[in-house]
């Protein structure tokens, strides 16, 4: 290099994250892939967890003048909330950037409470996404299947001009990248697992979709067969929960040690870390971060043999699952506890959830689909 040469600057390459509804785990996501890839330099743009309707079909017409859209980017990572196909409509220089589109959840995978609407408007913010994506990313197998599964079945309920193949293309631009756990939660048992009286964590959103209708009934199938146990229903809580919450605190509030939402981290962690057993009766869940978590922290899992459950949880410690029969699913998820208690299973099988094991599948992804981009 010759002295009236300039050095060559090196810039991160740019990366705008978009997060239509940022909701807890949605937020959490977000910020562990900020901080574990330093090697990029991102922008967010997030919209508060609140009316969700309007969120999931608005959030495109919300973001029509934000200026960063006018700025270049190498790389467009939007969460499964977004309405990617209305912001490529709304800011046409983006249809030259690469959109990574990263499935949470999906709109088609959600058991009916008899309070929603009738409409599929959610399904085609979803589906409209997928295929304006470049790639689409799902937190599990599970969530892929449905999603897919799902868009077929829309599509065979519509009358007539349904292109072919629609699913297929969907797949063929995918893949699993599930949301990473942190390495901190990774610990060692500080005492065995209490096989007499066991310490019993149910550790979700107090939503109907979470089964505490089924906890219920497992609890009571417990009680029945004389099984000891302590208890710690923990979870984020809205203005409307399931009556079912009020029943199981005036049946096992003697049980009781932990009750509600836990605000302080650290003391979620230790809680977990202090728990023998963590336990599902979900009706949805497409990753099951809280079942992860807990199982990380040394709990025994006990889950029902559906949604992404099979994909991390060892068949010993999945009960069978049986939506539409739920006290015998209590009841077999009561026997297998009891038999999990004699002889409890060493290692919780999530190693490779970790951050520091996923940190890399992550990075692989964005430098190919900025390397794509450029190619253009």
């Amino acid at each position: 290099m010759s002295s009236t040469s300039l050095p060559t600057i090196l810039t991160k390459p740019r990366i705008l994250l978009l997060s239509g509804y940022d909701a807890g785990s949605h937020k959490r996501w977000r910020e562990q892939l900020v901080a574990s890839q330093p090697d990029f330099d991102w922008q967010v743009l997030a919209l508060p967890p609140r009316y969700f309707r309007w969120r999931i079909r608005g959030n495109a017409l919300s973001w029509l003048d934000a200026p960063e859209f006018q700025a270049p980017w190498d790389l467009i990572v939007a969460t499964s909330m977004v309405d990617v196909a209305g912001l490529r409509a709304f800011h046409p220089a983006t249809s030259r950037t690469p959109v990574l589109f990263y499935m949470h959840e999906n709109q088609f995978a959600y058991p009916d409470s008899g309070d929603q609407h009738a409409s599929i408007d959610h399904q085609m913010v979803n589906l409209y996404s997928a295929l304006s994506a470049d790639h689409v990313a799902f937190n599990s197998d599970w969530n892929r299947r449905s999603f897919l599964e799902g868009i077929d079945r829309l599509l065979a309920r519509l009358p007539d001009a349904v292109p072919a193949s629609v699913s297929d293309r969907i797949a063929g631009k995918s893949s699993i990248l599930p949301v990473p756990i942190a390495d901190a939660l990774f610990t060692e048992r500080a005492q065995p697992i209490n096989r007499s009286c066991p310490h019993i964590l149910w550790n979700h959103r107090w939503e109907y979709d979470k089964g505490p209708d089924r906890l219920l009934l497992i609890l009571q199938a417990l009680k029945d067969r004389g099984q000891p146990f302590r208890l710690s229903v923990v979870g984020e809580q809205f203005r409307r929960r399931p009556d079912t919450f009020e029943s199981i605190y005036a049946e096992f509030a003697e049980h009781i040690e932990d009750w509600g939402f836990v605000a302080r981290q650290e003391d979620y962690h230790w809680l977990m870390r202090r728990a023998d057993v963590v336990v599902s009766t979900a009706l949805h869940d497409f990753q099951g971060l809280s079942m992860l978590e807990a199982m990380a922290s040394g709990c025994l899992s006990l889950a029902p043999d559906r949604l992404a459950y099979p994909e991390y949880i060892a068949e010993g410690q999945r009960y069978p699952s049986l939506p539409d029969q739920p006290e015998c699913e209590a009841s077999g998820a009561a026997e297998l506890l009891i038999g999990l208690l004699q002889a409890p299973p060493v290692g919780s099988g999530v190693e490779s959830w970790r951050l520091s094991s996923l940190q890399a599948r992550y990075q692989e992804l964005l430098r190919f689909m900025i390397n794509a981009g450029r190619g253009n």
